[in-house]
């Protein structure tokens, strides 16, 4: 039964509605007894409470559809019967007789009790039972009547809403909440023993929703639960598991109990082998790879905190790796990693305290030392505690954390800067600046502008400076990096791309590339460093010059390391390189090194 609102109404409710109407029922006998009797009547008849009305001695007379259903009786089978026999036992029927002389003593308007009715099967079902009087048709009468609400329906629909509360909809697994709560369980005071977390990520998963259709995902994520079930249940009683699913296509396995590294490892490759085979959805087979990061240590080792932390760096380790791989937690790897987070959290307060500087990398000619054509940049942070760190320390952080695209703009405010203060000491004879395009700022729709900004500011001309991208940089998907690139060279900024073999230098024709300048990587260079390079080494270059050759493209070198090496390079055509061999050199002494190698005229 419905409010005007349209919201159901409780048992409770339901029953007070239904005794306020048979006592109106009554009331209104005098002046439109057909009317109400027929309301009471049809509402008797069609509730879903189950009802019996008594005469004056108690006798079951009237018995709805509901209660006969309920008890599984005929109704004639009722009819006549005292109203306590519905009781189930003795103390039943007892609790009944109690209640209704309790109700004729005070006067009160109804009495609850939670009893056992006697079922047709000889058995009972449990009953929350409400016992009132309703007034006669002659004065002091009144009838008894029993309304029962079935217990075990409700205890039904509580363990569905406990249950639905715990565990996943999707695949019956528990849930992220359930998890959590056996795992603190698992590690708290009185715990004993081992215990491992370990947590995996389908591979790829969005490839199979979004390709297949997201029905189809749903039946692969109850493939895999009932796949993570059968591995991690235990062969013998030595330990406990459970398997969740944490939300989407993560899942977690908690075991406790006599385990090793070893046994846990191999648990989890029989998963990842038994996941490898082939879910079939109709007649297509749709295979799955999971990553995993496992966390093994006694249960005195560290709270729940501490193993979700290592089991999720874990994973994330794992999937870094190249996925379809587990990784255990390495303690080590998370102090090494910790500290390294830690410097990506401080960069960007860094950059606005002025903890960074460039180093200065002269670009010489190899045959001759003393030219310098161009000077490269690197990123130096001054760190307060750990002193002067290198972007190999530092650039990745960079990547992860977002803050390569502020760096770039600060290195670009800082090159024009530089190129503007050369310009007015060396004149004609003031070098290009060279400097790295990171992939994250190559995608920025604003490259352009960034740089025309800084130009104009300056009062410089594009040709003074140079940028440096990877092939990879250029085949990246987002951005509109080709046209970026098309534009600057067009401004007149000289485009420099990192070469690793001939391979790389296709792309220049391919894409049509505004680049007339290779720098060679420092794995083609280092095996000239020492010695006579082998055979390969040498195949290698010479292909890689030739081809540039035909390309009309000029070459530098990277990471060169010495003049024998320099002399080396030379004889295959390359013209100028940068590395130790020209050194690196700060803000404050760039500028007297410019002034005594400069030599005149333009590369």
């Amino acid at each position: 039964m419905a409010r005007q609102d349209g919201t159901s109404l409780s048992p409770q409710e339901l029953e007070n509605v239904l005794t306020e109407m048979a006592r109106d029922a009554v009331a209104e006998a005098g002046t439109a007894l057909q009317g109400a009797a027929s309301r009471f009547s049809a509402l008797f008849s069609r509730c879903p409470i189950g009802m019996v009305l008594a005469s004056s001695g108690d006798e079951i007379v009237e018995v709805n559809k509901a209660m006969t259903d309920f008890l599984d009786r005929r109704a004639e089978d009722l009819r006549g019967l005292p109203i306590t026999t519905l009781g189930f036992a003795d103390r039943d029927a007892e609790t009944l007789r109690a209640g209704l002389a309790e109700l004729a003593q005070t006067g009160a308007d109804h009495h609850r009790e939670r009893i056992q009715l006697a079922h047709s099967d000889g058995g009972s079902v449990w009953a929350s039972v409400t016992l009132t009087y309703l007034p006669g048709d002659r004065p002091s009468s009144v009838f008894p009547m029993l309304m029962a609400v079935d217990e075990n329906e409700l205890h039904s629909l509580q363990e569905t809403f406990r249950r639905q509360s715990v565990h996943d909809r999707l695949t019956g697994l528990p849930n992220a909440l359930s998890f959590r709560t056996k795992l603190e369980a698992a590690v708290g005071a009185n715990a004993r023993g081992q215990v491992a977390l370990i947590y995996l990520d389908i591979d790829g998963f969005h490839v199979i929703n979004d390709g297949l259709g997201p029905d189809a995902g749903d039946r692969v994520l109850r493939g895999v639960a009932r796949k993570l079930e059968n591995a991690f249940t235990p062969g013998e009683p030595a330990h406990k598991s459970l398997v969740a699913r944490l939300s989407g296509d993560a899942f977690a396995v908690l075991l406790q109990g006599e385990l090793t590294r070893r046994g846990v490892i191999d648990m989890v490759e029989t998963a990842m082998d038994e996941l490898g085979e082939p879910i079939y959805l109709g007649e297509k087979g749709v295979g799955v790879s999971v990553s995993a990061g496992i966390v093994v240590h006694n249960v005195s080792a560290g709270g729940h905190e501490e193993l979700q932390r290592g089991a999720e760096l874990a994973l994330h380790r794992a999937k870094e790796a190249g996925r379809a791989q587990w990784l255990l937690f390495d303690p080590e790897a998370d102090a090494r990693d910790r500290a390294r987070f830690r410097l990506g959290a401080e960069l960007a307060g860094a950059l606005e305290n002025g903890q960074f500087e460039l180093l200065y990398r002269p670009a010489l000619r190899l045959d001759d030392p003393n030219d310098v054509v161009a000077v490269g940049l690197r990123v130096r942070w001054r760190h307060p505690e750990l002193g002067e760190l290198s972007s190999r320390t530092f650039g990745s952080l960079a990547e992860t954390t977002g803050m390569v695209a502020q760096l770039s703009r600060w290195v670009v405010s800082e090159v024009a800067e530089a190129a503007a203060r050369w310009r007015d000491l060396f004149g004609a004879r003031a070098p290009e600046l060279s400097m790295a395009l990171p992939r994250q700022m190559a995608v920025d729709p604003d490259l352009v502008k960034l740089v025309r900004v800084q130009l104009d500011r300056h009062g410089l001309s594009a040709g003074s400076l140079r940028l440096r991208t990877h092939p990879a940089t250029v085949l990246a998907e987002d951005g509109e990096i080709l046209e970026s690139l098309a534009i600057l060279s067009e401004l007149g900024t000289k485009l420099m791309l990192v070469a690793r073999g001939s391979a790389d230098l296709e792309l220049i024709a391919r894409h049509g590339l505004p680049v007339r300048l290779v720098v060679l990587d420092r794995t083609v260079v280092d095996p000239f460093a020492e010695g006579k390079p082998d055979a390969a080494a040498i195949r290698h270059l010479d292909h890689l010059m030739t081809r540039a050759a035909e390309l009309n493209l000029k070459v530098d070198a990277e990471g060169v390391r010495s003049v024998e090496e320099a002399d080396r390079l030379h004889e295959f055509g390359v013209s100028a390189g940068y590395g130790p061999f020209a050194g690196s050199i700060g803000r404050h002494e760039i500028e007297g090194f410019l002034g005594e190698r400069l030599c005149g005229g333009d590369r």
